[in-house]
């Protein structure tokens, strides 16, 4: 048989014919009806994704950034034609050129009415989806893969935790806005400064001598990458039924292929990328099965500087004071509420009681307007209206008049 190519730290086929997976597999037959198990060729492409990354804005970085125009120019150059067009720039690059056709022409699977549909989707979680995929990610970081780039670059933990998961936030918010991907959208532009902000941070990153591609691939690969996709659609369309909210699984499937065309604006370009709810459970089922569990101490201090970050701040006026106490027990009930016990033991974290409580309390209410919503014609345009206007008060609850600023790249060149 031929070698696989697969990281170290890639354990599925040493783990999948445990006892306990095969359980959960014939489990999660017996209700769904189908093998949650994946062929072995889905999972090789899978393993051999933790080794691509994104050529094509490497190619630019290359070119522009570390060449002779350097990385203030490189920006301006960027920021031009994101805002005008690739026709605005004066003699552009063959490289930008190359970049920007990619980035504007619609790829052949590409659906705008089902994008709009997933997009409005998520907006209608609101602020939940906020803190649970946060909380999913938490469980991640046992990961090297995914950790050891947040830890080395020391963007998520300690005093900076909160900046930057309100980045991750405020992202969230603009590529979803009804119209965020359009040609000149704010989010669309975001999710090409985000990309190049990537190859930045994987360039300084397999530099450092602590980097192990044997055991973990490329930083920040297509294969982390497809599943903070996947933690933006069939993970919360499953979980949120626990609060109440309802999802079926068309439009689960619609936040897949919204969350794929962002992926292919983010440079994350897999052509196995999950088509519908079958395949995403089968890729969640590969990547559950491959944990190696090895980030450690690393680990631990990015699950343990997330809730602090939501701590109320010394001198803070007694308004926004109340709710950020509030906001903050919110956060702690969400994190004990989705996030495994044993992991949430295992971290020096807030005590969850009572406010692990809080999600119980509410599915009632969400069960009931969410059904509302699902039967009396009209609702759904007030739910999509009212969501919209919820997550932005808090984010603006959170961040205050700053915005987001997605570090300029040239931090990245040191």
């Amino acid at each position: 048989m031929a070698t696989r190519l697969a990281p170290g730290e890639f354990r599925y086929w040493d783990r999948v014919q445990d006892p306990a997976v095969q359980r959960m597999r014939k489990l999660w037959r017996t209700i769904f009806r189908f093998d949650p198990q994946p062929d072995d060729a889905l999972v090789e492409r899978f393993a051999a994704a933790y080794y691509q990354a994104d050529p094509v804005a490497e190619a630019f970085v290359d070119e522009v950034y570390l060449g002779e125009l350097g990385p203030k120019a490189g920006r301006a150059m960027l920021d031009l034609a994101l805002e005008h067009g690739i026709d605005a720039v004066p003699d552009p690059p063959a490289s930008l050129v190359r970049l920007f056709a990619e980035f504007e022409t619609p790829p052949p699977w590409l659906d705008p009415a089902l994008v709009e549909r997933g997009a409005a989707v998520f907006r209608r979680w609101g602020t939940s989806v906020f803190a649970f995929a946060t909380t999913s990610t938490l469980e991640m970081y046992s990961e090297s893969s995914i950790t050891k780039p947040l830890a080395y670059t020391g963007g998520y933990a300690g005093a900076r935790a909160h900046k930057r998961q309100l980045e991750t936030v405020r992202f969230w918010i603009d590529i979803s806005e009804p119209g965020g991907l359009a040609i000149g959208a704010r989010g669309r532009q975001t999710t090409m400064r985000v990309r190049i902000m990537h190859v930045f941070i994987r360039r300084k990153l397999v530099r450092r001598p602590e980097w192990d591609a044997a055991a973990w691939g490329v930083p920040i690969s297509v294969g982390d990458a497809t599943l903070t996709l996947m933690a933006g659609s069939v993970v919360p369309g499953l979980a949120l039924w626990s609060v109440g909210l309802q999802t079926t699984k068309r439009e689960i499937e619609a936040t897949l292929h919204f969350w794929r065309y962002v992926g292919h604006l983010l440079g994350v370009q897999p052509d196995w990328y999950p088509r519908d709810f079958r395949e995403s459970v089968q890729l969640m089922f590969a990547a559950f099965v491959k944990r190696a569990h090895t980030a450690g101490a690393d680990g631990e201090e990015l699950v343990e500087s997330y809730l602090p970050a939501f701590e109320p701040k010394p001198g803070t006026p007694w308004r926004k004071r109340l709710r950020d106490e509030v906001n903050y027990r919110v956060q702690i009930g969400y994190t004990g509420f989705w996030l495994p016990p044993g992991t949430y033991a295992r971290h020096a974290m807030p005590r969850r009681l009572p406010w692990v409580l809080h999600p119980l309390a509410q599915f009632p209410v969400l069960f009931t307007l969410e059904t509302a919503r699902r039967l009396i014609p009209g609702l759904d345009r007030v739910a999509d209206r009212v969501q919209r206007a919820r997550r932005e008060t808090w984010y603006r609850n959170e961040m205050g008049a700053a915005a987001a600023e997605y570090t300029p790249v040239e931090e990245f060149r040191r």
